[in-house]
């Protein structure tokens, strides 16, 4: 036994640990032989793991854990919780961060109206920045590296003629940073993305009536201006019918084809019965994954129309408009319902059936999903609409504004829709894409929406959900501690991100959180001056985080583990030189 170290129960030494700090815990191992000893005792280290970090005890310990003092010391040392560097160059507030893909350079967007080109090495410095002012933007909001990192796309607002406000996308060479394309995008919180290296998705808006409209989605090549000439450079893919003021926004893509082979399972159920066939991965590494045992997919719940008994559409408009004239309707129906319901009987039959079979069963499909925000009910976002991209549809070439659809098809169906029963004001895919992340500020339980321009008020806590894209189902309860504080009409987009083992979401007070994906524990707080709007982890190294305020500034977060290993590269001054100098100042 150690000199000082005196014996003391097991029982009595766990209850003292149990009330320190988590680096009292860990560190006293380096001094004590007693607790060393102790380490390596299951049980102690599992009593602890559940009631200091309050998890339920019927979740398992995470699939790739060795052991439970392992567990206890990943908690610990490899969340990004310290403060290692804030990064001023922004003179307004940050909207925006997003890494590429290989973690050497992240991009930011703010409201000075500036894209900056960031280089991730020992200390973060600025490589390039890009002002889109003289292209008439009001500011940069959200931007995106393609798949080979050669090309950023970033998404603005533009203002047009009349001060009227638009949104607009442009493509800048990573080579040269100079620009290759702008692309048109209605409304400017469509944000835009990549669909592949070449392609990307933009948005335009069409009003029909006051709270009717269409959505068109659009694939743009961006080589525009190189390639007009020659070939299509612009192709419809969707073209969707929003009612009750509603609108897509906030686009994304999710690939298919790793929903077998998933970095971290999240049903405990699938996870034990991989676990019996598959190796488990490696915590310290990100270049290991485990293998999923695939489950017959169930079938999609795919939303459908109200049904008119059969009726068909010009009958049951024409019916409704001989009621409306005849004295029949009542009671008596307001514009805005008279407005949804035509536009409701009008799209049943001009609407292009859903895809068959939306869930992917070949593990190695080519099948991509496009996925974003709408609504039904009232303009607020409240809902994510699913459409299956094929692969035919991964390119411009061929058939363009939709001359391959029947005259009669104007619209094309959702294959799927999850209802959120709250206002969306965040989204992000897990690296494996297999999980979908929302962050909602929900609505009162029973409420009613009589007025799609007066939806209901929303709570002020941010609940993070989590689906399964592979069976279309919330397989976590919804993740709480983060909270928002502005109305309906004045709600804005929180970016959240999501690592292999963690799940980070900025906030409107003041800080920065994250969690544990498999244990849904909030880990850590991190502290900004204002509003953090957007996080984004390295995609090589989960231990490095960004966090983004209106504060102005961008701080950089690393865990502990990695800051100690980061200080004992730093070079030390030589102690013969350290003596010399000393004896000199003597």
């Amino acid at each position: 036994m150690d000199a000082g170290c005196p014996r003391l129960p097991d029982t009595v030494l766990f209850e003292i640990f149990l009330y320190l700090d988590h680096a009292d815990v860990l560190s006293v191992g380096l001094v004590c032989q007693q607790w060393r000893a102790v380490a390596r005792d299951e049980f102690l280290w599992k009593e602890l793991f559940y009631r200091y970090y309050r998890v339920s005890r019927d979740v398992p310990r995470h699939p790739g854990a060795v052991s439970w003092y392992d567990e206890f010391q990943r908690l610990y040392d490899t969340i990004p919780c310290v403060e290692v560097q804030a990064l001023k160059e922004h003179n307004d507030q940050v909207l925006h961060l997003s890494f590429s893909h290989s973690g050497c350079l992240f991009a930011s967007c703010s409201k000075d109206c500036t894209v900056k080109i960031w280089s991730n090495e020992l200390d973060i410095s600025l490589q390039h920045s890009s002002n889109m002012r003289p292209y008439n933007w009001s500011y940069t909001q959200f931007s995106q590296f393609n798949s080979d990192d050669s090309l950023l796309l970033v998404s603005g607002v533009f203002v047009g003629p009349h001060n009227s406000s638009s949104g607009e996308i442009a493509v800048i060479s990573m080579e040269n940073f100079t620009l290759l394309s702008r692309v048109r995008n209605k409304p400017y919180d469509v944000f835009g993305c990549w669909l592949n290296e070449t392609n990307l998705i933009s948005g335009n808006l069409h009003r029909i009536g006051r709270i009717t409209s269409c959505s068109v989605l659009w694939l743009n090549n961006a080589f525009q201006g190189i390639e007009s000439e020659n070939v299509n450079v612009v192709k419809r893919l969707f073209k969707i019918q929003n009612l009750n003021a509603s609108t897509i926004r906030t686009v994304m893509v999710a690939d298919c084809s790793r929903y077998d082979s998933p970095d971290l399972l999240l049903d405990y159920e699938e996870q034990l019965a991989a676990s019996s066939t598959c190796p488990v991965f490696d915590l310290g590494s990100d270049s290991e994954e485990e293998e999923a045992k695939p489950k017959p997919p169930p079938e999609p719940a795919v939303q459908e129309l109200p049904d008119a008994g059969g009726v068909p559409a010009e009958h049951g408009l024409q019916q409704l408009f001989d009621d409306i004239m005849e004295g029949r309707v009542g009671p008596a129906m307001t514009e805005t319902e008279l407005e949804t319901k035509v536009a409701e009987l009008f799209v049943r039959n001009r609407t292009k059936p859903p895809e068959p079979n939306l869930l992917p069963t070949d593990s190695n499909s080519k099948t991509k999903y496009l996925i974003f925000t709408t609504g039904c009910l009232t303009y607020s976002p409240h809902q994510i609409g699913i459409k299956r991209i094929l692969p035919h549809q991964m390119t411009t070439a061929g058939p363009v504004l939709g001359e391959e659809r029947r005259s009669d098809e104007f619209f094309d169906s959702l294959d799927h829709v999850i209802d959120i029963h709250g206002h969306i004001i965040g989204m992000g895919l897990s690296p494996d894409h297999r999980y979908l992340y929302v962050n909602s500020r929900a609505w009162p339980r029973d409420c009613i929406i009589s007025d799609p321009m007066q939806p209901p008020p929303i709570a002020e806590e941010i609940d993070l959900h989590v689906f399964d894209l592979k069976t279309m189902k919330e397989v976590k309860r919804a993740l709480r501690a983060h909270r928002a504080y502005t109305p309906n009409e004045e709600c804005f987009f929180i970016f959240l991100d999501v690592s292999r083992d963690f799940v980070a979401s900025g906030a409107e007070d003041r800080h920065g959180y994250i969690w544990d994906r498999h244990y849904n524990i909030c880990l850590a707080k991190l502290q900004h001056d204002n509003v953090v709007n957007s996080v984004a982890f390295s995609p090589v190294e989960q231990e490095l985080l960004l966090t983004a305020s209106d504060d102005t500034t961008i701080k950089v977060w690393r865990s502990p583990r990695a800051v100690r290993v980061r200080q004992a590269r730093r070079p030390r001054p030589r102690k013969l030189l350290f003596s010399w100098l000393m004896n000199q100042k003597s």
